[in-house]
């Protein structure tokens, strides 16, 4: 397969070469020249332009930093839809904006180009070593036509969904990640405080079933995602108890839990309703309504080949 690629920083430069390696024909360009040297000595060919990449490729794969860098390399001077033919597919690797690549192939479709956004996760490392997940939005069919293109850069290659969903899913995996990151330096630090040694605690924390993943792997499938809460696997009124002793903790050693508060005071308001003895997670329930009574679950063969 004809292959262009467009941006060849920390992860766009890893995922270029594992797209070479896998055997396609390459072209690249980026804003530094000098970016591509390991490529073109490898084979890739160098364009001047995005438009260049476009007219010389099937598919054309941007890695750029975010959306004001998307939507010049898209629809710029000389950018990626100025050298696209009917036929071709544009696919965006980059963290961005749903919304704009939605009205990216709006303009790409006048011209019959296909558009996927397909935001990564990985980091540098899963980049150079084709250890990424990717998250593709848009036609089932053009994802299937151009599959081979994305297993050159990643492990774990999935569809979600039209146009904007991959990017859709990326931002609420990294704003997951962060949240959690926040939660995280608020408990290691007042274990700290208190008086536990870093290792042990973070090691006694990465035992635990927080640490394994089971949340994701079991626990959200079979009660949140399931809407099952009853009978409970870890029972509402625990939970509030075990949080409860957490903050008692935290006000004795004077620091301040942000999130821990705010997570003491969904469960406090899910007791309220009286759910005490439902499973723990019944809480998120909280959240569906202030979205607009949005209901999150999937089908039990679903959930069932999330634990696989």
């Amino acid at each position: 397969m004809n292959i262009g690629f467009i941006g060849l920083g920390n992860m766009g430069g890893g995922m270029a070469a594992n797209v070479l390696r896998a055997g396609h024909d390459l072209t690249v360009h980026d804003l530094r020249r000098e970016a591509a040297t390991p490529l073109l000595e490898n084979g890739a060919s160098w364009a001047d332009t995005p438009a260049e990449v476009a007219a010389a490729s099937e598919v054309v794969l941007t890695s750029l930093p975010g959306p004001r860098e998307v939507e010049a390399i898209a629809l710029g001077d000389s950018g990626v839809l100025e050298g696209s033919t009917s036929g071709k597919v544009y696919i965006d690797l980059s963290t961005s904006s749903p919304t704009l690549i939605r009205s990216i192939a709006e303009d790409f479709a006048a011209k019959g180009v296909s558009v996927l956004d397909a935001p990564v996760s990985g980091g540098p490392v899963g980049a150079r070593t084709g250890r990424l997940a990717v998250m593709v939005g848009g036609d089932r069919e053009v994802y299937e036509r151009v599959k081979p293109a994305l297993d050159a850069i990643g492990d774990k290659v999935s569809y979600i969904g039209p146009v904007g969903s991959g990017s859709i899913a990326k931002l609420m995996h990294n704003c997951i990640g962060y949240g959690l990151q926040t939660i995280v330096a608020e408990c290691l630090t007042l274990g700290v405080k208190a008086g536990v040694d870093p290792e042990p605690l973070f090691e006694a924390i990465s035992n635990g079933s927080v640490g394994r993943g089971s949340s994701f792997a079991n626990t959200y499938p079979n009660t949140f995602l399931a809407g099952n809460f009853d009978p409970p696997s870890f029972a509402l009124r625990l939970a509030h108890k075990d949080v409860s002793l957490a903050l008692e903790l935290a006000r004795e050693y004077g620091v301040p839990m942000s999130v821990g508060n705010i997570a003491h005071q969904e469960l406090t308001s899910a007791l309220n309703r009286g759910w005490a003895d439902l499973d723990s997670r019944v809480a998120m329930k909280l959240q569906e309504e202030r979205a607009g009574n949005v209901e999150v679950r999937i089908e039990k063969a679903d959930a069932d080949a999330l634990e696989a």
